[in-house]
């Protein structure tokens, strides 16, 4: 008796192995569909092993069936494709800045089914949770997902995460935003489970998964803050909790626009806030220049600066080298430390191209053995939002496939 139920036991868990193989098995080729034939190559399984989880998952809500592509039309075969069903268990990230919101929700297959963006002036703490609600709210009526489908959703925020607490400790820039249970009210929300990062942390993660390949990647996220992320071979760094904290790099005293401002060094030198100061500053110096010119209709802001260094501005071409140097300067020790692959920049700053790019090189190539390979990252504002949902996605699969029973979505 207890040998035919031991015997029972192996085969049920035995059959449910092979469910989570065909599953992930998809899963990596998605959004393309795949055919049993393929599946059964992927996986190494039997074909009727295959056919038999395959129709466990179409049951189940997990996939969803295509009809035969021309080729196996022309061939006489009718065989079915399968894919992944995205609105199984879609997901949802979160960005949250002093000054702006994001939302964005992911089917399982990594589509993105809404992105919305929420700015303002800069919120207190309090005012910051109604943002938030709301921008959840609009992102899931736009992608038409009920917030109790959500399957898993992650939350960014700058600072640094308290893996103890799940709260945010040193955030200067939004007032009493250490005391708040971001988790909680968003938790509130959505009914699901919900993981707090670092907002540089999940634009790194986003950043890696979208060059693909191992090494080191030093990703920095720069915008009005900075801060940078840590990959080594896939698998995010976070030393003690505050890896990557650039921005709290003291540079050359002379770069720092404002000593008595709540940020961070760096962020001081070289943030877009910085960035657009120095323009002004330099538009005084320089009535004659283009960037004056840039000025007279609005008040100049960073995208001006770097417009008029590219037209070859003389005036914001010496912004752009001073901020350059500044940033070259200041991320020398890191990258000799860490020795990285590439350094890939994202954030707003992002968008400035080739003409800051170019300037950082010639600084930062005189102060390293190893120079890295720099880029912009073409995610640029999106990459902490996108990361976020690359991370839920990530937890919905770890949590669904290794489970010895297969559930319904």
């Amino acid at each position: 008796m207890n040998k035919a139920t031991a015997g029972g036991g192996g085969t049920t868990m035995l059959r449910r192995i092979n469910v989570a193989a065909v599953l992930d098995a998809v899963r990596r080729s998605a959004p393309a569909p795949l055919r049993v034939a393929e599946l059964v190559e992927r996986t190494g399984l039997a074909r009727p092993t295959v056919a038999q989880a395959v129709d466990e998952l179409l049951d189940a809500g997990w996939l969803q069936q295509h009809g035969p592509d021309s080729a196996d039309r022309s061939l006489g075969r009718p065989a079915i494709r399968v894919s992944l069903r995205g609105r199984a268990a879609p997901v949802l990230g979160l960005d949250v800045g002093p000054h702006r919101v994001t939302v964005g929700v992911s089917d399982l297959a990594g589509r993105k089914l809404a992105l919305v963006r929420r700015s303002g002036p800069g919120w207190t703490a309090q005012e910051l949770l109604g943002v938030i609600t709301e921008v959840i709210a609009e992102a899931l009526a736009e992608a038409e997902v009920p917030a109790e489908d959500i399957a898993a959703a992650v939350a960014a925020s700058p600072g640094i995460v308290d893996e103890h607490t799940g709260r945010v400790r040193l955030v200067p820039s939004v007032p009493g935003w250490s005391a708040i249970d971001l988790i909680k009210h968003v938790r509130s929300l959505l009914d699901c489970p919900v993981m707090l990062d670092n907002d540089a942390n999940l634009a790194a993660l986003a950043i890696a998964a979208a060059r693909g390949g191992t090494g080191t990647l030093l990703a920095v996220q720069w915008g009005e803050r900075l801060g940078a992320g840590i990959v080594i071979d896939g698998r995010l760094h976070r030393g003690t909790g505050a890896a990557g904290e650039i921005g709290f790099i003291a540079p050359d005293p002379d770069d720092v626009i404002d000593p008595d401002d709540s940020r961070g060094p760096l962020e001081r030198a070289v943030g877009s806030e910085a960035i657009a100061q120095l323009g002004r500053q330099a538009v005084q110096a320089h009535p004659e220049s283009k960037l004056a010119q840039l000025g007279k209709d609005h008040k100049l802001g960073t995208a001006d600066v770097f417009a008029a260094a590219a037209d070859r501005d003389p005036a914001a071409q010496a912004v752009v080298q001073q901020v350059a140097r500044a940033f070259a300067r200041a991320l020398a020790p890191a990258v000799l430390v860490l020795d990285p692959t590439a350094v890939v920049i994202g954030g707003g700053v992002a968008r400035a191209g080739a003409v800051l790019l170019d300037a950082i090189n010639d600084h930062l190539r005189s102060l390293t053995l190893n120079h890295p390979k720099l880029e912009l990252s073409a995610l640029a504002e999106d990459a902490v939002v996108t990361g976020a949902m690359r991370m839920a996605l990530d937890d919905v699969w770890a949590r669904k496939l290794p489970q010895p029973a297969l559930a319904t979505p």
